[in-house]
């Protein structure tokens, strides 16, 4: 007997976009879109296919206009972080270089975890003309692309060659994107003949389906065994990590923070588990972090990972965790991060793996030392009242310092506003001191540091969060990478502001090159002096007229009051401005304080320049302190 399925004719392209905007997920009874709208340039690799099916299912999936295919990227990207990866947008571009910009933001996706749907166009699979235009042609092999590139930096990739092929391609995509362990970039590669093709598609493929986002608790061994460790351990210290955001553990953290008084720091992405005033709160960790939490690491005899990835800066490249006898205890729901270090791994979901050890330590009122947590809080202390120092300014007639540019942010803010930053000095800074009011609006990616994602990721955050007041602060270095996607905010009346920051040049990796002997050499924005350095006058670029021209209302600040006035009539505003403010760089001028914990980056073994040489005996000096943790 012949069972009969109805079908609907389609192109692969129309399947494609019809499929996503039924595909759901769901999480603690809140069900969500999964795809919630795509981005795009179109080119002759997507413009017939894609695009086409863009216009017509464009009441069912929204599109927005991009401007660079890498900072598409980065739109998504803040969107599916500010949705807790329950939520993401999809990316189409055309073949070529379209299809290659965007492996960046790839990268970036897949290092920190956050789902993103990448849909390039691709060569014709059925070769009516070889080569075509912008084709890679491989003597080796006649089915390499260009699109080949996102393979390393893709959690899943297909190219899709046939129609049928569509079918377990995009039902693997929805499990992967839905994933939380394997969740990062998705690639559907989509050669152009392809995306055109008509197919006769069973109906049951554009049936609504809702992806379950699973919790995993703990195995009672490993948790038997966490809860040993625990109860073992005088100086414990929790790094909490950007898991617990993703898990929305932060509850959970603060429930079993408050039971055991065990202190908590925070890595990049996890800062913010706990608010900045809660009395376990030790602030940032690691090359970037506090004092008081710098020092708890050193001293901790056991150290609880909670959805941390242990990155270098983390663990000062190995030199951090120095006590004796220290051990690591690693909750996490990625078992590859849950072995890290050593550890005794408890592979759970952040949220519920905290739950049950606060209910297993509680049977056993365990807490720490009064001693110990009086200690922590008295350091915390000391560690506040230097904030407050690096963001006082006296005189509102100076031109403020980075530091002060962020204290006059702090006193304009309030539990709604959300921070997006990526890369240069500004993310040590905020590590350092900024004072996190909500769970999520410290939005700073430091997985993979990359200069450009601050304006068109916070354009993906508004989207997700549009009663929110969402901040850019970039760096002049910043916003020379990429300030386009200010002409979509614009475009869209997506309501960001954008702080620039003008010190003229790469300031954090000029402090570097000085620290290892490179002497600032090709790190600042300034002229030629004649003798192959940039050391001449500073480069006459008006940051500010540029964002103007592209759309931007743009509030110049000279002084510290002047920007304390720009940032409140920012805040208020109901489209996209700019704040332009000039920072003092003078070395007789405080800014934030050093790092507290050493940063691995090798210096020339051999050099005949001073500067080198004392740099590479310092060098030593640190390695020599670094420990391997089996």
């Amino acid at each position: 007997m012949t069972v009969r399925t109805s079908t609907t004719r389609l192109t692969v392209a129309q399947a494609l976009v019809r499929f996503l905007s039924a595909q759901y997920t769901e999480r603690d009874g809140v069900r969500r879109r999964l795809v919630g709208a795509t981005w795009g340039i179109f080119g002759h690799g997507n413009v017939a296919g894609i695009g086409q099916a863009l216009v017509e299912y464009a009441a069912d999936m929204p599109y927005h206009q991009g401007r660079n295919e890498q900072a598409m990227v980065h739109a998504a990207v803040g969107y599916a972080r500010q949705s807790d990866r329950l939520s993401t947008h999809a990316v189409t571009t055309s073949i070529g270089p379209g299809a290659t910009n965007l492996v960046t933001g790839a990268a970036l996706a897949t290092i920190n975890h956050l789902p993103v749907l990448l849909l390039p166009g691709d060569v014709f699979a059925g070769r009516p003309a070889d080569p075509v235009l912008q084709q890679l042609e491989v003597p080796h092999a006649g089915d390499v692309s260009v699109n080949d590139c996102l393979r390393p930096v893709s959690r899943y990739f297909d190219r899709i060659t046939r129609p049928p092929a569509l079918i377990p391609a995009a039902l693997n995509a929805m499990r992967v994107l839905t994933d939380p362990v394997d969740t990062g970039a998705v690639t559907l590669a989509l050669p152009q003949d392809v995306q055109a093709e008509a197919y006769d598609w069973p109906e049951e493929f554009f049936a609504e389906r809702t992806w379950a986002v699973r919790r995993p608790g703990p195995d009672p061994a490993e948790l038997a065994d966490a809860v040993h460790a625990i109860r073992s351990a005088r100086r414990p210290l929790v790094v909490a990590g950007g898991g617990v955001h993703h898990s929305r553990a932060e509850a959970a953290l603060a429930e079993f923070a408050e039971a055991t008084r065990i202190p908590v720091a925070s890595t990049q992405a996890g800062k913010g588990s706990l608010r900045h005033d809660h009395p376990q709160d030790v602030g940032g960790i690691g090359h970037t972090g506090t004092a008081t939490a710098d020092e708890l690491a050193r001293t901790a005899d056991l150290v609880i990972g909670v959805g941390t990835r242990y990155t270098d800066f983390t663990t000062a490249s190995g030199t951090l965790f120095t006590g004796d006898g220290v051990r690591f205890l690693n909750l996490n729901i990625a078992p590859f991060d849950g072995h890290k270090l050593a550890g005794l791994p408890l592979v759970a979901d952040a949220r519920s793996g905290l739950q049950e050890l606060t209910e297993a330590l509680e049977m056993h009122d365990h807490r720490v030392a009064d001693s110990y947590a009086a200690r922590y809080t008295e350091d915390k202390e000391r560690w506040e009242q230097r904030v407050d120092a690096c963001f006082e300014a006296g005189d509102p007639d100076v031109r403020p310092t980075q530091p002060q540019v962020l204290g006059a942010l702090d006193a304009v803010v309030d539990d709604t506003d959300v921070i997006v930053n990526a890369a240069g000095s500004l993310p040590g800074d905020l590590h350092k001191l900024w004072r996190t009011r909500s769970r999520d609006q410290y939005h700073v990616e430091y997985g993979y540091s990359c200069m450009g994602y601050e304006i068109p990721a916070a354009i993906g955050v508004k989207l997700a969060a549009p009663d929110r007041p969402v901040w850019a602060l970039v760096g002049d270095g910043t916003y020379l990478m990429m300030p386009t996607e200010i002409v979509t905010a614009v475009q869209e009346g997506v309501a960001i502001k954008v702080v620039i920051v003008q010190n003229h040049g790469y300031a954090s990796i000029g402090g570097l090159s000085e620290s290892v002997g490179g002497e600032r050499f090709g790190t600042a924005y300034r002229f030629p002096a004649g003798d192959g350095t940039y050391t001449g006058a500073p480069l006459p670029v008006d940051l500010a007229a540029n964002a103007a021209s592209l759309g931007m209302r743009v509030l110049r600040a000279r002084t510290v009051g002047e920007l304390r006035a720009a940032l409140a009539e920012a805040r208020a505003a109901d489209t996209p401005t700019c704040v332009y403010v000039e920072t003092e760089t003078s070395d007789t001028v405080s800014g934030a304080p050093p790092a507290q914990a050493w940063w691995d980056v090798p210096v020339a073994e051999t050099a005949t320049r001073a500067s080198a040489v004392e740099a590479r005996e310092l060098y030593e000096r640190h390695v020599s302190t670094r420990r391997r943790h089996l």
